[in-house]
């Protein structure tokens, strides 16, 4: 018999190297035993066993020393995976690649995961001065074009249940107070688009639209340009090709959906 989900208990061993994992991945430097364990709330003895397995099946590895730890070369393979096996990703390739041929700059696919936006896929800049990015790098949706464009597909009240208050506040740009959130997300949901103000990182401004292949969307594109770099001609001609390449794919659901 199926077990009722009120039913359910956590495992307890699969819940700490779960959080064990992502730490190393959201903060991938070299870490000791003592600040991992401190980190995890997770007793020393109890963790130095969990690594020693993990570094076994090669999912953590360890310097010269054997006393510091960093994520192994195994979970590239399940991220790979992921990207592999999605097909949005696939399908919205061509996009990325116009619109990095036509404007040379940082273009980003990203997908909404909870609070946060997850970067899927990206072209670089071809330009010296450019945005640093990685794929996987997860970043507050409150502070970037992606995850407001995202924000915006959901209801307020949905949105505020879903945001950890107070938001995180990433440059004096960022947009943390609640009911000047909510009349942001009201300018997207107008126009069609998302902007960040040098919002998640000073000198940069991102444009974004979110892809019309679900409802409401989970992907959205982006392309960032140093304010140095830009022109209000330049402006209106990334948002013009984010209607025209993404919006346009409206055109692909109906077609998936038929």
């Amino acid at each position: 018999m199926p077990t009722a989900p009120e039913d359910f208990q956590p495992v307890k061993s699969a819940g700490r190297t779960l959080d064990l994992l992502e730490l190393l991945a959201d903060q991938p430097q070299t870490w000791a035993l003592g600040d991992l364990a401190r980190a995890l709330a997770i007793p020393k003895s109890s963790l130095h066993g969990l690594l020693r397995t993990l570094v076994g099946r090669g999912w953590v590895q360890t310097d010269e020393s054997g006393t510091r730890f960093r994520l192994g070369l195994r979970a590239l393979r399940v991220g790979a995976a992921y990207l592999d096996g999605d097909d949005r990703v696939g399908l919205l390739s061509g996009v990325l690649d116009e619109l990095s041929r036509r404007f040379g700059e940082a273009v980003h696919l990203g997908r909404l995961d909870g609070d946060q936006v997850v970067y899927l896929a990206k072209r670089e800049s071809v330009h010296r001065l450019r945005l640093y990015s990685a794929i996987g790098r997860r970043l507050p949706a409150h502070a970037t074009a992606l995850g407001k464009a995202l924000l915006a597909e959901l209801p307020d009240t949905d949105v505020d249940r879903m945001l950890n208050w107070p938001l995180a506040r990433l440059t004096p740009h960022t947009v943390t107070d609640r009911e000047a959130l909510h009349a942001a997300l009201a300018t997207v949901r107008t126009t069609g688009h998302a902007v960040d103000r040098e919002e998640n990182a000073e000198g940069i401004r991102c444009f974004a639209m979110a892809v019309p292949l679900a409802s409401p969307a989970v992907d959205a594109v982006s392309v960032s340009v140093p304010v140095s770099r830009l022109r209000p001609e330049l402006e209106a001609a990334i948002v013009a090709a984010l209607r025209e390449l993404v919006g346009g794919l409206a055109q692909t659901r109906s077609m998936l959906s038929a």
